[in-house]
């Protein structure tokens, strides 16, 4: 509430009363759903707006590890003649990185190319407006 303008909010005490019938649906599962929400709230909060500095990082980080994996698997082979690099699960986990990577790294472009173009992006809250009198007569002369 703060987050969206308003001033003054505060907590109401109620009363509450045993259960007569039915059984609580409180466990385990409520906890889990609520730590998901709650990390899904913070992500939205935090990377709402620039959505390429979360898939961007990442994004980087995973090419970079497939392009350091795939230039050291070259090494091995072009300095060290070593023969059937292909065959290697590390030549697939370097190029499923570098993939990776790149989709990440676009998701992140797309997501700020849709943020930036949204509506809702110039939205602001007016607490108060000073001095629009002075300016409308002002213009009107």
């Amino acid at each position: 509430a703060k987050w969206s303008g308003f001033k003054k909010f505060g907590e109401k005490v109620v009363e509450h009363r045993r259960r007569k019938y039915g059984v609580t649906k409180f466990g385990w599962n409520r906890f889990v759903n609520g730590f998901l929400d709650l990390a899904s709230i913070i992500f939205v909060g935090k990377f709402r707006k620039n959505p390429m500095h979360f898939f961007g990082l990442w994004g980087t980080f995973s090419f970079l590890f497939g392009l350091i994996v795939f230039i050291y698997l070259a090494i091995i082979k072009f300095f060290f003649y070593q023969t059937g690099m292909t065959q290697r699960p590390l030549f697939f986990f370097a190029i499923l990185a570098m993939i990776i990577g790149s989709q990440l790294f676009l998701a992140g472009f797309l997501g700020e190319l849709i943020s930036r173009n949204s509506s809702e992006r110039n939205i602001y809250l007016i607490e108060e407006k000073l001095g629009l009198e002075e300016e409308l007569e002002y213009s009107r002369e």
